[in-house]
Formats: structure tokens, sequence, C-alpha cells
């Protein structure tokens, strides 16, 4: 079944760009089609439609691209990656990349350790996240058990 709903980019310009260097970055990205202004592609099983609509709108942080990595290893591939050619780091785990994108580039861990039935661990390892750019799951850790 053709997925129903999936998100459509509009770039200023450089929406094929975008979408090669976004399918680069992820192991299992692809074109689907591309032609004109307007390129189709997938990362992360997800589709997205790319547009060069001209400077009409911007991206913001209100939406942004959500990565959910397994180890710290995956977090710096991602977080390196997508900052590449002039992305900027934000706080929390939250990128923008060179296209103006917001993607936040978040471990499992993270999870785990702001819903910890403990308050207080919960707390601690949500205090040091606020201090992050990059998510550092050792550092949550030892935070949350009070090391940090």
């Amino acid at each position: 079944m053709q997925q129903k709903v999936y998100p459509f980019l509009m770039f200023a310009s450089g929406a094929r760009e975008a979408a090669e260097f976004y399918t680069s970055v992820f192991p299992d990205g692809k074109i689907i089609e591309a032609g004109g202004p307007s390129v189709s592609f997938e990362v992360g099983g997800q589709r997205f439609d790319a547009y060069d609509g001209g400077s009409y709108f911007s991206f913001c942080e209100g939406l942004s691209m959500h990565v959910v990595c397994e180890s710290q290893e995956e977090v710096d591939y991602y977080w390196e990656r997508l900052r590449e050619g002039g992305g900027q780091e934000s706080a929390c785990g939250w990128l923008k990349d060179r296209f103006g994108l917001s993607w936040q580039v978040v471990p499992t861990a993270y999870y785990r350790l702001i819903r910890d039935p403990d308050p207080q661990r919960a707390k601690r390892a949500m205090d040091a996240v606020l201090k992050m750019a990059k998510l550092d799951i050792r550092a949550m850790e030892a935070a949350a058990d009070g090391d940090g």
C-alpha cells in the first residue's frame, strides 16, 4: 500500500541537492523520482517530496525530523553527517542542516532515562540534557545516577 501521509518539503532552491544529501546520510536512502523542480525520495522507510518553490516559505524548529539512535556511535554519526557543509547545532539533540531543516538526533536511552520511575533520577537526566547540544548517553546516565 502506498504511504498516505508524508512530508512535503518546500525549499527556496536546492531540493534535488538536499534529497541527494539526505539519501547519502541514511543507509537505506534512495531517490524515487525527480524532474524539474520536484524530487521524491525515501530515508528511514519514510517517503518525502521536495520542491524548489522560491522564497515563499522557510523551515522552522516547530517541525523537525526525528532520528532515533540505538548507540552513541549512531548519535555521533548522524549528528556529524547532518551538520556537514554548514549545519548548526542547537540544544537538547537539535540541529539544523545546511538547508535549514531541523533534526533531532536522540538515543533511545534518552526516553528510558527521562521516563524513569524515580522522578529524581528522571529530573537529573533531563537537567543534564538541557545543558547539551549533541546528546551524550554516558553523561545522561551519570547524571541520572547522581554522578554528573
